[in-house]
């Protein structure tokens, strides 16, 4: 079974990123690539990337009208990422049309609450203050939606779990307990994200700036 750590490589430099998922390779069980990448890469880098015979997360957190979802999904088809993230907050519709676009190897997850966000984020664009009801709410709503599972934070995933036992729970934010948090609010540890119900954690910064990124990564995947 290959390790539910996942390195996040949010890097426009292609040769960097392939640089560093080179050196993990063998302590990760996947790499994220983002909208920094992606945009700075498009599907060439991503094509770059699976050269290196890791699954892909695809994170580019789809948002907008069902439609418009559905097709830029199916632009993305040929990529066949193993995860594929669109925002929950998007509607039922929105997700049901992501889900059925995807190619049938992809897991479709949705975007809870991002976990740069906390109470007073929350609350200054109109939502309630509880981050935990929030997600929960979303899990449920991607879970009838038929998604494959939720992003959510370490702090929220026990609850998510709860709420759909069989889902798939990708837990970014993800921070060792001697790391710095950056610009993270509600961060754990991963042993934390993944005694609470993770399926696959997220860790980035804490491996792509060590000094040593395949020590980082060999020393994280200790504690799982």
């Amino acid at each position: 079974m290959r390790s539910r750590l996942f390195v996040a490589l949010d890097t426009p430099d292609l040769d960097r990123a392939r640089s560093i998922a080179e050196r993990v390779k063998a302590h990760v069980g996947g790499i994220k690539l983002g909208l920094e990448f992606f945009t700075a890469n498009g599907a060439h880098g991503v094509h770059e990337m699976a050269k290196l015979d890791l699954p892909i997360f695809l994170d580019l957190k789809l948002h907008d009208i069902p439609n418009t979802v559905a097709k830029a999904i199916q632009a993305l088809r040929p990529l066949e990422p193993a995860i594929l993230t669109v925002h929950a907050a998007g509607g039922r519709a929105m997700m049901e049309d992501a889900k059925a676009a995807a190619p049938a190897g992809t897991k479709v997850v949705g975007v809870t609450m991002l976990t740069s966000l906390d109470s007073q984020d929350m609350q200054s664009i109109g939502l309630g203050p509880d981050p935990h009801e929030q997600v929960v709410r979303l899990t449920q709503l991607a879970r009838e939606a038929g998604l494959d599972g939720v992003v959510c934070s370490g702090n929220e995933v026990k609850a998510a779990h709860k709420a759909w036992p069989q889902g798939f729970f990708v837990v970014p934010g993800v921070r060792p307990a001697d790391a710095h948090v950056g610009d993270q609010k509600r961060v754990v540890t991963p042993r934390q994200a993944l005694d609470a119900g993770a399926s696959i954690l997220v860790v980035g910064r804490p491996i792509t700036q060590a000094k040593d990124p395949d020590q980082a990564a060999r020393a994280i995947e200790a504690t799982l």
